[in-house]
């Protein structure tokens, strides 16, 4: 794939900056990970999806927990269910290859045709979580040590990888990927994302909407920022409602869709006073 050339240019659902258009490209033809971060509500997940549609390649989604293990995404031996099966007297149960049970990264590199991997939310897994991929990451490859098998992908998958800034990445791993921080969308931006998800919305009540919106985001005391995906909700109780627009400001119409903190809450109502 050449650089010149364009590959993704966003989906019908999203809205990507050219500058992160740029960066999946570049972490396409250079095959590397393209790590992705921004605060909560500003598409990161949803990437993975856009890239999914827009280059209609199959998406395989591991969603990381505290607990989640770099195991837990190439193959877990269900040794457990083997034991049972012995006692039972089930057929089969001297082939191990039974038992293995392949995780998304594992389920990824045996596909045929490329696919999007999203890796979601990786800085909620421990510290060491990250540089135990990187192997699989490097060589698109792991072994099984149960069936002396190697899982090898035919083809290098899409790797889209989301951080929520919480915890610090290793240099290691960082070294590797592609990185691109996904800056919260000013107002022309946003109301491109709003049009994806609205037909005809009045043009008064996206007006109100949005100063509404960006000022609740501009006081200094609320903590919790509304997101873009609440904004939409935000619209969507607005017209489903009957506000009248020139009351939105004023009147702070279901502000529990768009705050959810008690003390972001008090902040507002400060500045209201």
């Amino acid at each position: 794939m050449s650089l010149t050339e364009t590959k993704f240019t966003g989906s019908k659902t999203y809205v990507a900056s050219e500058e992160l258009m740029t960066a999946v490209d570049v972490a396409m033809a250079l095959q590397k990970p393209l790590l992705i971060k921004g605060e909560p509500g500003t598409g990161k997940t949803m990437l993975a999806e856009a890239i999914s549609d827009a280059l209609g390649k199959k998406l395989f989604i591991w969603n990381i927990k505290s607990t989640t293990k770099a195991q837990d995404g190439l193959y877990v031996y269900d040794t457990i269910q083997r034991l049972y099966d012995s006692q039972f007297g089930v057929e089969g149960v001297d082939d191990i290859a039974k038992y293995i049970k392949l995780g998304k990264l594992g389920e990824a590199f045996k596909e045929e045709e490329q696919v999007v991997l999203l890796i979601d939310e990786i800085d909620k897994a421990d510290l060491e979580f990250p540089n135990d991929l990187l192997w699989e990451l490097d060589k698109m490859e792991f072994y099984i040590h149960e069936t002396h098998e190697t899982v090898k992908a035919k083809t290098r998958p899409i790797v889209i990888i989301t951080s929520n800034a919480e915890k610090e990445l290793p240099d290691a791993f960082l070294r590797r990927c592609i990185f691109h921080y996904i800056a919260f969308p000013e107002k022309e931006e946003m109301e491109e994302i709003v049009n994806v998800h609205f037909d005809n919305l009045e043009e008064n009540l996206l007006k109100q909407a949005m100063d509404t919106f960006y000022w609740i985001r501009s006081i200094k005391d609320v903590r919790k920022k509304p997101s873009t995906s609440e904004l939409i909700d935000w619209l969507q109780a607005l017209v489903l409602g009957g506000i009248e627009p020139d009351t939105i400001y004023d009147k702070l119409p279901y502000l529990g869709v768009l705050v959810k903190k008690d003390e972001d809450l008090e902040a507002i109502k400060k500045m209201r006073r």
